[in-house]
């Protein structure tokens, strides 16, 4: 099992940025992906960046040169600075954990990021 702890959700302002964090902790296996996905209401689930234990990264068009992911392989941490925000990226953020192919195994509780004009 692995639990994964979000922080850094919040209200900001368009144009403003946000730092969100996801710690892993439990039987994490070495190589791995971690990444963050968001649902806005009446939306589906979509990935916004991902990044592996290798560091490759694959980040969304929508948010490409805005947002920016990273990770701390010592911590079994990742982080996503969002810059530019924009009320379009209102939604609650999940972290999520898993192998490299394949959907995520283990997913955090959430947290909300709402942007106003």
């Amino acid at each position: 099992q692995v639990q994964l702890v979000e922080s850094g959700g919040g209200l900001v302002q368009a144009g403003g940025s946000l730092r969100l964090s996801c710690a892993a902790s439990g039987s994490i296996f070495r190589i791995n992906v971690m990444g963050w996905y968001r649902q806005a209401p009446g939306k589906q689930r979509e990935l916004v960046a991902r990044i592996t234990s290798a560091g490759t990264t694959n980040v969304a068009d929508s948010v490409k040169g805005r947002f920016t992911i990273s990770r701390d392989n010592a911590k079994n941490t990742v982080y996503l600075q969002m810059n530019s925000l924009k009320p379009e990226d209102t939604a609650v953020y999940y972290c999520a954990f898993g192998l490299i192919t394949g959907t995520p195994s283990y997913w955090g509780q959430g947290t909300q990021v709402t942007v106003s004009s």
